[in-house]
Formats: C-alpha cells, structure tokens, sequence
C-alpha cells in the first residue's frame, strides 16, 4: 500500500430523483478531487436513494445510463469513485449495489451478500466477495449488514484487500451511528489489519425517512484516524499512513505490536462454521 487520501461522503439522498443525487455526487466528486483525494466513497443506493419496495426506487441496468455517468466522472476528476445504487437484476428484486469507477475508465460492482430481514422480501443477495485493485492499493467493499459477519472482513483481507469501503443506509431509529460502528469497525480493521472507513445516508430522503450519517476511517491498529458525526452532508477527508499496514503485512517486525494474526489462522478447526 502507498500514501493515499480517501474521502468519504455523508450524502441526502433523495428517493427517486436521480437526476438531483448525480448532481450532488458530481459536487463532492470534484471537491475531492480538488483536494487530491485518490478515492470517494458514496453511502449504500445513493444514486436512487434508499428505499424496500417504493415504487419510487427504479432499478438500473450496469452499464446503463448512471453508472455511465459515473465513470465519466471518474475519468474527468481522476478519481476512483464508489457509489451505490439499486441494480436491476432481470426479476422483480434488484441487487444492491456497489460501483467502483476507475480513472482508466473500467467499471466494476459489488453486489451486497448479506441482507438484513426487512431487506430479504425485496432484494437479492450477491453471491461474490471481490478484491478490487488500482495503483496505491487493494481494496474490498462491505455494505452495511454486511460488516456484522466477520468472515467477510476477513476472507477480503486474506485476499489481499488493505482497505474495506463500508457505505451504509442506517436510519436514525437505529440509535447513536458513532457509538454502535465503535462496537464492532474497530474489531474488523485490528483483527484483520486493515483500514476501515464508513459512511452513511443523512438527512431526509424526502418521504419522511431520516439517516443518521457519520463517517468514521480506523486503521490497522483499530485506532480512529478521523471521523465526522455532524448530522449533515459533508464530505470528510483523511490520509492513510501506508506504513502500519507495511509491517503489519510484510512481517517486516518480530513484535507482536505488529502481529498479523490471520497469518496465525488453522482452518482445519472451523469446519463448524460452515
């Protein structure tokens, strides 16, 4: 991993109005870019706004249209930008989706694994874990549900991820945003050595439903970097110190302050997880 900075957006999005949420993506895109981050991070469906089952939510193709649009924007602002949407996926339920949009104009997905029981009657679960790669770093992607299951964090950083993206659409109902990430991102990144950085949906989306929007970056060592828990749109910015991350993975320390500990791992015993 090299010295990168990574920008992550807590972002209104308005149910149904796509057209508005590109233009408020377009905005923060070109502010980050501006202030030479190499990554934007966008919360979970901000294309569409979040939604289970509203007539409003109108899935879209990939490639299609948007995230066309998205790419675009990528390659004009030289940044690699993910951003979230609901994907149509032929039958009546979407996928929910990730984009990850690179400079050099390639465009790939992630596709959300876990879904959480309100989400099972109207979405479909993906079926793959990937890694995604460009010139400073790997990276995977866990949305939201998806951070609760610890084999997630840890199958993307045996394959190599030093980076877990982690866009969410937790509503404000849901409690204290900073406190309840606390609980369980700072386990993922130390356990795994990894950096972790959230973000979330905030605001109104316009049909009376509110999110509770934070974003939070944790390093390798499950230390908080940086983080903003402001209740409005903003965009916070933050610089990942690659050389934690360095010794941790290249075992270039026989401390144990910098133990790798999935190198310590006997599958051979947990059978019983599957």
């Amino acid at each position: 991993m090299e010295k990168m900075r990574v920008a992550l957006v807590q972002m209104e999005a308005k149910l149904g109005r796509v057209e508005r949420n590109i233009r408020r993506m377009e905005y923060f895109i070109r502010e980050a870019s501006a202030n030479k981050a190499d990554v934007i991070c966008f919360p979970e469906m901000c294309l569409q706004g979040y939604s289970q089952g509203n007539p409003l939510l109108c899935p879209e193709n990939v490639p299609g249209p948007s995230s066309e649009r998205i790419s675009e924007m990528s390659r004009n602002y030289d940044i690699t930008v993910l951003a979230g949407l609901a994907e149509s996926s032929g039958s009546e339920r979407p996928f929910i989706t990730h984009l990850v949009a690179l400079p050099g104009g390639k465009l790939m997905k992630y596709r959300k694994t876990h879904l959480g029981e309100s989400e099972k009657p109207f979405f479909l679960p993906g079926n793959e874990l990937p890694v995604f790669s460009f010139h400073k770093a790997k990276f995977g992607i866990a949305i939201c549900w998806d951070l609760h299951f610890p084999e997630v964090s840890t199958i993307l950083s045996l394959k190599g991820a030093e980076i877990i993206f982690a866009p969410h659409a937790s509503p404000a109902i849901a409690g204290n945003r900073r406190e309840i990430w606390l609980k369980y991102l700072t386990a993922r990144a130390y356990d795994n050595a990894l950096y972790l950085a959230a973000c979330n949906l905030v605001g109104d989306d316009g049909t009376g439903h509110r999110y509770s929007g934070g974003a939070i970056v944790i390093d390798p060592k499950g230390n908080i970097v940086s983080e903003s828990f402001t209740g409005r749109e903003e965009m916070l910015l933050a610089d990942l110190d690659p050389d934690v991350i360095n010794t941790i993975r290249r075992r270039e320390s026989g401390s144990m302050r910098h133990s790798f500990f999935l190198a310590g791992r006997r599958p051979e015993l947990y059978g019983e997880l599957t």
